[in-house]
């Protein structure tokens, strides 16, 4: 089957992202990954070209707990790509590190979880919005996770 969609996940290097993406290459699609670590981010794209011989996917790398990088990312997708018929929005902190005990915020004095699970998603996709917009028919996957925590305010 050929998939003839471009489609962005976010999240790629592990789990259900990289999963995701391997799927969607074995269907054909068009694929821009994204991940924070150049040496998982580069790896996974060769394993995708490498085990469905497809081209290699495009890789755009941004840490989602610095929003100045989600806003970037979001550049860097659009110049990436002439359309965007899916964003899936997978990446996130959940229950993993850091530890799930501790509250951190973020360089714009977010709570850690909350930016990276919520506001990065929220933000990337507003900036994504006209690029998805003309490319109509297009779709917005937000992935989540019964490993949310509520958040505390009070620590």
């Amino acid at each position: 089957m050929t998939d003839q969609r471009t489609i962005f996940v976010t999240g790629a290097t592990d789990g259900l992202g990289r999963a995701l993406a391997h799927r969607l290459a074995s269907d054909g699609a068009t694929l821009i990954l994204h991940g924070r670590d150049p040496g998982k981010l580069d790896p996974t794209a060769d394993d995708i070209r490498d085990t469905h011989r497809v081209p290699r996917p495009r890789t755009v790398m941004a840490d989602l707990a610095d929003l100045s990088q989600v806003r970037r990312l979001a550049t860097d997708v659009q110049q990436a790509a002439d359309r965007l018929d899916v964003f899936v929005s997978n990446a996130g902190i959940g229950s993993g590190h850091p530890d799930g005990r501790t509250r951190r915020t973020n360089a714009d004095g977010h709570e850690l979880r909350f930016a990276v699970d919520y506001l990065a998603g929220f933000l990337l996709t507003l900036r994504l919005l006209p690029l998805l917009r003309r490319s109509a028919p297009a779709r917005i996957v937000n992935v989540a996770s019964l490993g949310r925590h509520p958040l505390d305010s009070t620590t």
